[in-house]
């Protein structure tokens, strides 16, 4: 059990510890908020900063990579430090970040703010949840608390595509960014303010090299897939980044062995049904980036829809995995784990299935469709794989393993942008027809749809707005057939992996809270 030192749950009235409460979940919020809106974003960013298809993949995997790598000894750094110092710092960074985000006028500025924000972002969640646990002591106090926290975490999902699509439409794409400057500033100010300080009464220590080493692994391993798909497989950039990507995180996993408190427990591997479910979450992120990444891009470039329908559109894909997530648990109880996480992925893969069908003239119903079934089996899938791993879980190891579990969240959805990004790059760059442009235009055209449908309209080309056009549904039905392939592995893998009937988590390991004394 972890001690701590603390009089927060002595010291604070209930008035204010509810006014610290609503700051933190506004905070993770615009966290919620972050993690859709880009997508939306993304044909409007391509356009205004010329940006490629490859620095689109950077623009979402910047955040990703930092925050899978920080995700995990951000804990450490509250209990070591001091939560209310980091939590300061994490806010006031996240605004900061933010801000250098709403100003940057290159796509290379933006890849770049793009990853601190993701270092903030890293720090809020986990101390954010380890402060609950410090200022609601009682069991039916932090139930409510860990409510409220997970609905403010949850609805900033679904409320992204909207709110982005509204300020792209009526404001510009700096006001996605600019919306969390004030709410991330009232939040660290109301933090400072009313807290007393609190840190572990057992300073664990920070795994530096561990850090470095995983962090430098996964950026090799997402800018070689990245380079594969600007150039080829047989490049000799991929194959040198690929294959530091290789040396970095064996190296990485020599040294969690050696180390006496390592950044990762290698011992939660040892459980069959822990490491399932790391693997079916990798997967199932994964496959659903073939979704978000490529779909805006449709909407807006194919269809000429603007930011806030775009946002619109993709409700159902949230609705479908809403009402996924409900209908499973009693389904579960009858069914058992094993055929629900299966039948999810299932139902994921015949949901891509129907997308790599879309085509010039496909109507929205039709899309609409497909979104919901692929939401519907993620729905089904990736909680009850993720319950399933931390009920395995005595409480002591709960905390660490959703961390790992969070982590490797994260890194599916890095790697799924790269892969994925790179499929619909390659084929989309094989398919277009670029003889007779001049040099810089036929490289505007291969960059991108964005720069592709601009060429043309500047040419005044019926004939290479076509071909770009299909290019891009080729590229676009090629990558919901990757993703449908990935979903069947992932039912594949849960037959073997996961357990007939699954032991049931307890709220705190749901969360990720680490108990305290």
């Amino acid at each position: 059990m972890t001690s701590t030192i603390d009089t927060a749950g002595q010291t604070l009235t209930g008035a204010r510890r509810f006014g610290v409460l609503i700051a933190l979940c506004l905070a993770v919020l615009v966290l919620g908020l972050d993690t859709t809106v880009l997508n939306v974003a993304l044909p409007t960013l391509a356009k205004d900063l010329e940006a490629s298809t490859s620095q689109l993949q950077w623009m979402a995997n910047s955040y990703n990579l930092v925050l899978a790598a920080l995700l995990l000894p951000a804990g450490l750094l509250g209990d070591r430090y001091g939560r209310r110092k980091i939590i300061a710092i994490a806010l006031t960074l996240f605004g900061l970040a933010s801000l250098a985000c709403a100003l940057a006028d290159s796509a290379g500025q933006l890849i770049a703010a793009r990853a601190f924000l993701g270092i903030g972002a890293a720090m809020i969640v986990p101390v954010a949840l380890s402060l609950i646990t410090v200022l609601f002591r009682t069991a039916e106090e932090r139930k409510k608390a860990i409510g409220f926290f997970v609905v403010a975490n949850s609805i900033g999902m679904p409320l992204g595509p909207i709110v982005g699509g509204l300020l792209l439409d009526h404001a510009g794409w700096q006001w996605i960014f600019v919306i969390n400057i004030p709410i991330a500033f009232l939040a660290a100010v109301a933090v400072t303010l009313l807290v007393p300080e609190s840190r572990s009464a057992n300073r664990p220590a920070i795994d530096w090299l561990g850090m470095i080493l995983s962090s430098a692994g996964l950026a090799a391993l997402v800018y070689g897939v990245t380079k594969a798909g600007e150039a080829s497989w047989g490049d000799t950039g991929t194959i040198v980044f690929l294959g530091l990507a290789v040396v970095l995180i064996a190296g990485f996993l020599v040294w969690q062995r050696r180390n006496s408190e390592p950044l990762i427990e290698l011992r939660l591997f040892s459980e069959r049904v822990f490491t399932g479910g790391a693997v079916l979450l990798t997967v199932s992120v994964f496959a659903i980036f073939g979704l978000l990444f490529t779909m805006p891009q449709y909407f807006q470039g194919i269809n000429g829809s603007d930011a806030l329908h775009t946002g619109l559109k993709l409700l159902p894909f949230i609705g479908g995995m809403t009402v996924g997530a409900k209908l499973a648990e009693p389904v579960e109880a009858k069914a058992g784990t094993r055929l629900v996480v299966m039948a999810g992925f299932v139902v994921m893969a015949g949901g891509f299935v129907l997308g790599a069908f879309t085509d010039l003239g496909t109507g929205y119903g039709y899309t609409a469709t497909w979104f919901a079934v692929v939401g519907f089996g993620l729905g089904c899938s990736m909680p009850q794989a993720m319950n399933a791993a931390l009920g395995v879980l005595d409480p002591e190891r709960a905390g660490t393993g959703s961390g790992l579990l969070q982590a490797f969240r994260q890194v599916g959805g890095t790697v799924g942008v790269a892969v994925l990004g790179t499929v619909l790059n390659s084929v989309y760059r094989n398919n277009v027809d670029t003889a007779g442009l001049p040099a810089q235009a036929a490289d505007a055209v291969e960059k991108s749809l964005a720069g592709g449908l601009a060429v043309a309209e500047k040419a005044g080309s019926p004939a290479l707005l076509e071909n770009v056009r299909d290019a891009f549904i080729n590229s676009l039905n090629t990558t919901m057939w990757v993703s449908a392939g990935i979903a069947v592995a992932g039912a594949i893998l849960a037959a073997v992996l996961m357990p007939a009937r699954a032991e049931k988590p307890s709220q705190d390991a749901l969360m990720g809270v680490k108990p305290d004394a």
